[in-house]
């Protein structure tokens, strides 16, 4: 396939790996690359430290085209600008901020620069901060969300009105079928987070891997809105926090519920009754253990095959 996506990127197949915060590692971007998409480090739960010693093994791996997620409400933000930049990394995702914050100073290092948004006025004011392409993330993404609730197969062709940049989908995305049906409706590749997430080459704990492939339709809650929302997994943790909605507590209570490492105690330490367990929408649908590369061939293959058979459809029949 090719297209601006894959030409910006330089990659074989428009499918980026999202940059989920405690699966992202190093292995997983190699992996990824490897099999024709971009693979993605994610900055989010990592040191400026860390963050270097993943840049330099996957280096070492011999891959040299990857990206960072950068979410830019992190606390080492700045850090992790400086450190991409002095490491001269080729492409930097950022998210959860303002593009205008760093975009010029990445791109005046010659890195390319995407940014993920949740909402039109955000796409329209990342393609003006100069943002080399934008990724339309819908309300079925798991991890932090934007508080629009708006759902991909409603935000790809909304902002594909209004923005000229390259455009990705992203939420709700786990086949080729739904790859194919947002490009449909004006994406020109996909941002997939929750099948890399649990598959082979993800530093998630394998408690948690197993916790998603055994979750069942509606599995899922989007909640902490007043904080900073979230998609994750229900489990004891989850009831807690609706017990706290329907007792009113403030928003400062609801900090205090939320503690300090609920996603890594539960996606890197496998606890599933007190961790948050972050996770898409589209958690029913993935089965079992599979490595990136089979992730990436499943949906390039379910892509052609839904576009053949689109084209052999015959007209009339409707």
């Amino acid at each position: 396939m090719n297209n601006r996506i894959c030409d910006l990127l330089n990659i074989t197949h428009p499918i980026i790996q999202g940059g989920m915060v405690w699966c992202s590692g190093w292995r997983l971007a190699h992996a990824v690359s490897s099999s024709g998409g971009l693979g993605v480090i994610g900055a989010g739960s990592m040191t400026p430290t860390l963050l270097t010693e993943h840049i330099g093994k996957i280096r070492a791996s011999q891959i040299n085209n990857f990206a960072v997620n950068i979410p830019l409400m992190n606390k080492h933000a700045d850090e992790h600008i400086q450190t991409v930049i002095k490491n001269k990394v080729p492409i930097v995702i950022t998210s959860a901020g303002n593009p205008a914050s760093f975009t010029q100073k990445l791109k005046e290092s010659g890195i390319k620069v995407l940014h993920v948004v949740p909402s039109c006025k955000f796409a329209i004011k990342a393609e003006k901060s100069g943002v080399d392409a934008v990724i339309a993330e819908g309300f079925e993404a798991g991890g932090h969300n934007g508080r629009e609730e708006t759902t991909t197969l409603c935000l790809v062709p909304q902002i594909r009105k209004k923005c000229r940049l390259p455009l990705l989908a992203a939420g709700g995305i786990a086949s080729g079928q739904s790859m194919f049906a947002v490009m449909s409706l004006g994406a020109e590749g996909v941002q997939i987070g929750s099948r890399y997430a649990v598959c082979e080459e993800s530093s998630a704990h394998e408690l948690f891997k197993k916790k998603v492939y055994s979750a069942e339709e509606g599995e899922t809650i989007l909640t902490l809105k007043e904080l900073a929302p979230v998609r994750l997994l229900k489990n004891d943790f989850s009831q807690q926090i609706s017990a706290a909605y329907a007792d009113h507590w403030s928003k400062e209570a609801l900090q205090k519920l939320l503690g300090k490492g609920r996603a890594k105690k539960g996606i890197f330490e496998g606890d599933l009754r007190n961790g948050e367990l972050e996770i898409g929408q589209v958690a029913d649908q993935i089965q079992g253990l599979e490595s990136a590369k089979e992730v990436t061939k499943d949906l390039i293959d379910g892509f052609h095959d839904t576009l053949h058979k689109m084209i052999r459809v015959d007209l009339k029949s409707f």
